[in-house]
């Protein structure tokens, strides 16, 4: 599988998201995913999963150097001191000694950026987290990070799929050389039913699902976690690796409309 390396991490482009999964639905699905080749697994604190992600890993007992263990500070901790608290309990949750990558979840208007970073930084010098990045920021919001208070930002996590236009962050990400990666990169099943992707699936004898999770895998420097809790549909999203998309393809989904959001930003600034 095709990884991304960033600052000093190498990161599998094909992630598992677990939004909305727990309790032991969470843990079947992470325990279902690393059996079958799976090393890349995404939380949060929000998502009030971490110690079912931690059974699991437990359990799986996959050599703790091929996994990359994602996990994020929600916005309400922002303080240093609640990051510490944060990070402490995500940790204790997952089982681990270090997370592979902490990120921002989402933007606070009154977040002191240069505290936040400064702390997240302490965390990845300490060994605790190997990197950090962060999660749903404008292009405003990654110039102040990454210009303004000089954080080693490892990747934003934004909503992006077939249906949603991301090129202006996309645009600046690349210029930085930081990877996004694409949470609700299957627009929450709305890819599934559309007919010009399952037009371009037939031809390779794969589904529209997996036509635009390999779309999105095509492009550089862009991963994505495709929540998956049943074996067929994480096996499905493996299998889309193997299709070969042509420029044709790629220039048909290219034109398909770009404003199907599925996540509101909500208290967030204003979306650019």
């Amino acid at each position: 599988m095709d990884n991304l390396n960033t600052q000093g991490i190498s990161m599998p482009k094909l992630g598992l998201g677990t939004f909305r999964m727990q309790g032991d639905t969470c843990r079947a699905a992470v325990e279902s995913a690393l059996s079958i080749g799976y090393r890349h697994i995404d939380s949060a604190e929000m998502y009030a999963n971490e110690d079912a992600i931690g059974a699991a890993l437990a359990a799986a007992r996959v050599p703790r150097g091929e996994l990359h263990v994602t996990t994020k500070v929600w916005h309400e901790n922002l303080s240093p001191d609640a990051i510490r608290r944060a990070f402490d309990t995500s940790l204790k949750k997952l089982r681990l000694d270090h997370v592979d990558l902490y990120l921002v979840h989402w933007p606070s208007k009154s977040a002191n950026w240069g505290a936040v970073f400064e702390t997240l930084i302490k965390l990845k010098e300490e060994g605790r987290t190997r990197a950090i990045g962060v999660a749903n920021f404008t292009t405003a919001l990654l110039k102040i990070a990454v210009e303004d208070v000089k954080a080693p930002i490892a990747c934003n996590q934004i909503e992006y799929h077939a249906m949603l236009d991301q090129s202006k962050v996309l645009a600046y990400l690349r210029a930085k050389s930081i990877p996004l990666v694409a949470y609700c990169p299957l627009a929450q099943g709305r890819v599934a039913t559309d007919p010009v992707l399952a037009e371009i699936g037939a031809k390779h004898n794969a589904s529209a699902a997996q036509v635009a999770l390999k779309w999105l895998l095509d492009q550089n420097g862009v991963g994505a976690i495709p929540k998956a809790s049943r074996r067929e549909s994480q096996q499905a999203n493996l299998d889309a690796l193997k299709i070969t998309l042509d420029d044709a393809d790629r220039k048909t989904i290219a034109a398909l409309p770009k404003d199907k959001r599925c996540v509101n930003p909500g208290f967030a600034p204003a979306w650019d």
